[in-house]
């Protein structure tokens, strides 16, 4: 079969390390009748030792051409390819059609270059998500992980603390893939929970939480000028001259919960 040449527009790069391989598939640890979904399968790198290990493994890919190479490859009905854009796709029917009363298990190398607007995707079907396991941009996953007052810590990890808990398992070199991609990679374990506070208005808090996050060197009292007013501020015991880093993400929650409807 003919060499598949990686495409920049869908942030390509195949994973080909056989001892990560086998280290991320044991972190996966998937059992026969998992309902799991693969984002992106490429050339089969995780997609083969996942599937030895599944009943059937269901799978989105963009690329065609992938697609065509990978079909055939395993017996049929084990691999059921949706050639699709993940950005688009609606995780949460095909849970509802694989899992019933359940929630699928999510396992994929992210495309790079979608990958802070697909996890926010992503997360909108974290109660229909039993847990994720994502190889990222190394500082794509410390964003995601950081804790209030570091330099990480933002809007991204505002929102994805609000449906997740994660935590960074694995470094991945760029010697592991081909091509090697300019950054280091890192794989990442994220198990939805309920949030101790529910947001009232979901829309309502991710518009807060971008806003508040506009200008980074700026106090939320600015960044927030004409949305929260100073008095709720006080009622709510948070610092108007806090920057936006320093406020944890129950902070945002009771802020955005407090504003009217």
């Amino acid at each position: 079969m003919s060499t598949h040449i990686p495409r920049k527009r869908f942030g390509q790069n195949f994973l080909e390390d056989q001892g990560v391989i086998a280290d991320i598939v044991s972190c996966i640890d998937p059992q026969p009748a998992d309902p799991m979904v693969e984002i992106g399968p490429g050339l089969a790198a995780l997609t083969a030792p996942i599937l030895a290990k599944l009943d059937v493994l269901h799978a989105v890919e963009i690329d065609r051409d992938i697609v065509a190479r990978l079909s055939g490859r395993f017996p049929p009905g084990k691999l059921i390819i949706h050639n699709v854009d993940a950005l688009k796709f609606d995780f949460g029917a095909l849970a509802s059609e694989i899992a019933p009363g359940g929630q699928i298990r999510l396992v994929g190398n992210l495309p790079y270059n979608i990958s802070t607007p697909l996890l926010f995707h992503l997360a909108s079907y974290a109660p229909q998500v039993r847990d994720c396991h994502f190889m990222l941009q190394n500082e794509v996953v410390l964003r995601m992980v950081a804790d209030p007052a570091c330099a990480d810590y933002g809007r991204l990890s505002v929102m994805l603390q609000y449906h997740f808990h994660m935590e960074k398992l694995l470094d991945v070199p760029p010697e592991a893939f081909n091509p090697p991609p300019k950054v280091d990679s890192a794989i990442v374990r994220m198990i939805p929970r309920p949030f101790p506070i529910p947001a009232r208005d979901l829309a309502a808090l991710e518009r807060l939480v971008a806003q508040a996050f506009a200008q980074r060197r700026k106090t939320v009292r600015n960044n927030l000028k004409g949305i929260v007013s100073d008095e709720l501020f006080a009622e709510l015991g948070i610092d108007p001259g806090a920057r936006p880093e320093n406020l944890l993400v129950s902070d945002y929650v009771r802020l955005s919960n407090a504003l009217p409807a």
